[in-house]
């Protein structure tokens, strides 16, 4: 990790506890001092989500153009409660602080985001734009939607993917049957909702992103 960029924010709050936030094991007790506790620790308590949910960076540093689409995404954490998301989405770094090229996933548990995965191979995605460094409300208010299931068509929905650019941001959402359009046009419409946002945005199918890549034209639009 020392020559790419990290995704774990440090420097907050909680001084040098943040940087362990990943690398102790869930219900490890980190003694200090060299001291053994004698009391029961309190546990609060959870909040179980729906599904489990992972988060992925692709780091911009880890990129080749020799190398195949996708092989620089890695796994950063797991969660699975409430309480585990805001203890992991407090201490990473938000799109605005990101490196442009970078590109921040959460999918479902097992579903890794790229087009060959089994269960995104048959989907698309809606997007929508932003200026530079004014995604980082709408990236909240889509992972807070997206897991805490508030969309009627929440079986159909992969993750989110955050692209930063240079000039511009885009959050995406993959869902899983593209050729479903009543269940992607509702996702489309609710997701607006949640975001308050009034622009159209459109839907592509990934096997049309994969053969025509920026050229590939929206299948639907809301």
């Amino acid at each position: 990790m020392a020559q790419e960029e990290s995704v774990i924010a440090t420097g907050s709050v909680e001084g040098e506890k943040d940087r362990t936030v990943l690398e102790t094991e869930e219900g490890e007790i980190v003694e200090e001092s060299g001291r053994t506790p004698t009391t029961p620790v309190a546990t609060t308590p959870q909040h179980p989500l729906e599904y489990s949910w992972t988060f992925w960076f692709d780091n911009p540093q880890a990129k080749s153009k020799q190398a195949a689409w996708g092989s620089s995404i890695r796994p950063i954490h797991t969660f699975a409660t409430v309480e585990e998301f805001w203890g992991v989405y407090n201490n990473i770094l938000h799109p605005s602080k990101l490196t442009p090229g970078a590109d921040f996933h959460c999918f479902k548990y097992k579903i890794e985001p790229k087009w060959e995965d089994p269960v995104c191979a048959n989907g698309g995605k809606w997007t929508i734009s932003c200026q530079r460094g004014k995604s980082d409300t709408l990236w909240l208010y889509t992972l807070l939607a997206m897991i805490g299931e508030q969309f009627d068509h929440g079986d159909e929905i992969c993750g989110a993917v955050v692209n930063v650019r240079g000039k511009q941001e885009k959050i995406s959402i993959w869902t899983k049957n593209a050729s479903n359009e009543a269940a992607q046009k509702s996702i489309g419409k609710q997701w607006k909702e949640f975001l308050d946002y009034n622009e159209t945005i459109g839907f592509i199918f990934h096997d049309d992103a994969k053969k025509q890549d920026r050229f590939a034209k929206n299948r639907y639009t809301v």
